[in-house]
Formats: structure tokens, sequence, C-alpha cells
């Protein structure tokens, strides 16, 4: 397994000077734990989510660390997107001590690694898994940080009756719980909102032929107003790929899983996309005054807004820092299940009467030409979101 451990350089002398003026008043020094995937399928969200997490630790340990009082060391192992090799960092880090865990962009690891650190009392959160039921299935020290499957999904199916469509296809995979619930999510909600599942179809991950499944759409009489699918990638391009070549021309919902430069860089078949993702950068707006600053900082401006989930997380930790007084498990655990409207990038998180998956607004982009552009920024409603 890959393993980097490193204490968070600051980048100026100003900066180390600082630390070191913080270290000198008696700061405590702790360790922050991420077993995620650096490299395998899930490195295009691991990775960038790691990028942003760092940059908003070096900030934070250069203002004297979280709560002001805690100077943080990054204990980095790349799980491979394994789900064994998940369990095995999440068991090393949980023997080290740290004090907080993160886990990867998807339930299934986050889940096996969430039971290891829940009952060492260690809160730990996912980068951006969104499985709405990764909470409840491993513990009250389990949290979220990316909008939920159900809420995208009930936003998309608000967009598709707001577009006048009347009848949807839906893909879905069994292999993960993304892949298939967030498809049926949106199904239940369409079809409570007057719409009507015209059909759906299932695939397996990393299927690359998707010859039978567009058959079985194209022969469809008559077509579907829309097909939604969380697929991503490979299988989401390769899906939409062959759908294309079939002749089939209906609009496309997918979730956040294509937030992603592959999507855009597919050219003209891409053309009308609709999909969910946390923010999007607007001039003038806090996201898009840090896309700025990521740049200035880099070189190279974010290519997902996993870089900005990613940077959002330590501040909110720091908030439940600042709460507690303190990073012991049960008493942080409590502080963050308490949070409430706690200011970050794409607008606010909210936590406190959750099940520690959060409230938060949900972003709907169109691709044209190669490019994103904001449809709306909404926060679902409540009484439309299926349970978990």
């Amino acid at each position: 397994m890959t393993r980097t451990r490193r204490m968070l350089t600051l980048g100026t002398a100003m900066a180390l000077c600082g630390w070191a003026a913080v270290g000198a008043a008696g700061a405590e020094e702790v360790t922050i734990g991420l077993a995620t995937g650096q490299t395998g399928g899930l490195a295009p969200f691991d990775q960038p989510s790691l990028a942003g997490f760092r940059m908003a630790m070096d900030e934070i340990n250069a203002k004297g660390g979280l709560g002001g009082k805690y100077i943080v060391t990054l204990d980095i192992k790349d799980t491979r997107s394994d789900t064994g090799a998940t369990v095995q960092a999440a068991q090393e880090l949980v023997a080290e001590g740290v004090k907080f865990l993160i886990t990867p962009c998807d339930a299934d690891p986050s889940i096996a690694a969430g039971q290891i650190s829940q009952a060492a009392q260690i809160p730990t959160m996912t980068f951006c898994g969104t499985t709405p039921t990764i909470t409840d299935a491993v513990g009250d020290y389990m949290f979220g940080s990316y909008p939920a499957d159900n809420g995208q999904a009930t936003l998309l199916a608000q967009h598709a009756i707001a577009k006048g469509y009347k009848s949807a296809y839906v893909l879905k995979s069994p292999d993960s719980a993304y892949t298939l619930r967030l498809p049926e999510y949106f199904a239940e909600v369409f079809q409570k909102l007057g719409g009507t599942v015209a059909g759906e179809g299932t695939y397996s991950l990393g299927q690359q032929d998707f010859a039978a499944e567009v058959t079985k759409i194209a022969a469809l009489d008559p077509q579907p107003d829309v097909i939604m699918t969380a697929a991503y990638e490979p299988d989401f391009p390769a899906f939409l790929k062959a759908l294309r070549g079939a002749g089939v021309t209906a609009p496309i919902l997918g979730s956040d899983g294509i937030d992603s430069p592959t999507t855009t860089g597919l050219g003209d078949i891409a053309n009308g996309i609709v999909h969910t993702t946390a923010g999007f950068p607007t001039d003038g707006s806090p996201l898009g005054e840090f896309y700025a600053k990521y740049e200035a900082v880099t070189g190279a401006a974010p290519e997902t807004v996993y870089v900005a989930t990613g940077y959002e997380i330590p501040y909110i930790l720091d908030a439940a820092v600042t709460a507690a007084g303190t990073m012991d498990g049960p008493a942080l655990r409590d502080a963050l299940a308490n949070l409430e409207n706690v200011p970050v990038l794409t607008g606010s998180v909210t936590y406190k009467g959750t099940n520690r998956m959060p409230l938060r607004a949900i972003t709907l982009v169109e691709i044209q030409g190669g490019a994103r552009a904001p449809i709306e920024t909404a926060t679902p409603d409540p009484a439309l979101v299926p349970a978990p």
C-alpha cells in the first residue's frame, strides 16, 4: 500500500514563522488520517478532494490550527480504490491514534472503514460518498459531506417535470449503491410528480459494450422523453457513445459522478446533458473566488468541484472543534452533529436534525460546447426527498 506521512508545509517563511509561534504557545499536535483512493477507479474524485483538503489544512495550521489550538499532521494512505485495502488502512490509522478519519468517495469502502473507526469512537467523514445510508450503516461517528443521492435525484426529477418530460428511461447498475439507488430515487420522485417510467435497464460497472442495452432503448415506441442514469466513467462515456451512435436523441440526466473533464471532453454528443454537482464557480461567488485563488497558488484552475468540497471539510471540522473545544471523540462527534448553517464555498452546511448526511444546496449544470453552464441551485424540498 502506498503510504505518505508528512507535516503540512505552509509555503512561505512568514507562514512558517507563524507556525513556530503557535507551537511555542503550546498548541497540541494531532493527526488526521486519510484512507482514500488516490489511484484506481475512485481517483477522479478522491485525488481532487485531497488537493483541496490539503490546501485548507495548510491555511488553518497557519492561523493556529483547528479551533485555534490543534496543529494537524496528515497521515495519507492510498487504498487503490479497493475496499479491502481501505479496511487495512483504517485499521492502521486507528491503531496509530488518529483523531479524525477521512474515507473515500464511495459507500462500500467508507462503510467498511467507518465500522472500524466507529468502534474506536473516532469521528469519520467520507470525502464525497453520497449514499444516504452510509451514516446509518456505520453509526453515530460517521458523517457525510456531499449532497446525498436522494437529494440529487429529487432535484433532477423536479427539473425533468419542469421541462415537460412525461416519460423517462432509467439505467442503473446493482454493483454499487450509488449507481443503483440514485436512479431508483429519481424514478420514485418522477412518478410522484406525475411522470411515467417507460422502462429500465441494468449494466455492470466497467462494462464497455452497451449494444444490447442501447438496442432495447432504440426499440421503444414511443421513445422516452428523457434518459436518467448515475453511470460514471468509464461506463458513462461508453454508454453515451453507443446511444448516440444508434440514433437515440433523448436528453440525458446524470448525477455528480460525471462532473469530470472526461464528460466535457466527449464533444458534441455531450451537448444538452444536465447533471448535478455541489456548486458552480460564478463570477464573484465564494466558489468563483476560490477557483481563482487555487489557480494562483497551484498554477491551474480546478477541473472539478471536488477540489472545493475537499477544501470545505477542514473548515467544517474547524467549526466543530471550535464548538467542542476539544478533539476528544465523543465531544467532537456531538459538535459535528449539531452544526447548523456553517458557511462553505458552495453555500452552507447543516447537520443538526439530519442523519449526519448534510443538508446543503445542489446545483444543476448543462453541458454545451465542451463547457458547463449553471441552470439552478436549490435545496430539494424535504417533503419530496425519498427516505434512505
